[in-house]
């Protein structure tokens, strides 16, 4: 019995760590919100006003944010980035950042203030009703 009584109290103790082992965050990272859009768009590169707009009239781009996000970052050699209402970030985990193209998102992480990049922790999809900006 005192096996089985020790194996289970392990076993907590692992699911503990392994359930609370990722919100470890950083002294100094912070929470930015904004959309995540490309480098084209975002920084003027194909567009007047840092919106998708003028793109989406281009046949074949597409319809939506997204469909847009991801043209020009497959076929006009841009990068994601996060971009608030004032901001435009450069991300440093690209691949994170592909699932959420077009959305509107919480992004966690660390400012590199030299160069504009957010070392990305994490990124949550923001509920449609709250797309509001909390930081950037």
């Amino acid at each position: 019995m005192r096996f089985w009584g020790k194996s289970v109290l392990c076993l907590i103790a692992l699911n503990l760590l392994a359930t609370t082992g990722p919100l470890v965050v950083r002294a100094d990272d912070k929470v930015f919100t904004g959309e995540i859009g490309d480098t084209q768009c975002s920084m003027n590169v194909h567009s007047l006003d840092k919106t998708h707009t003028e793109m989406l009239k281009v046949k074949g781009v597409g319809k939506t944010a997204a469909d847009c996000t991801l043209y020009c970052i497959k076929n006009r050699g841009g990068r994601f980035v996060l971009q608030s209402k004032r901001n435009v970030y450069l991300l440093d985990n690209q691949e994170l950042a592909e699932g959420y193209a077009g959305k509107k998102v919480k992004l966690t992480g660390t400012l590199d203030p030299k160069t504009g990049t957010i070392q990305v922790r994490s990124i949550d999809p923001l509920p449609y009703p709250k797309n509001r900006e909390i930081a950037g």
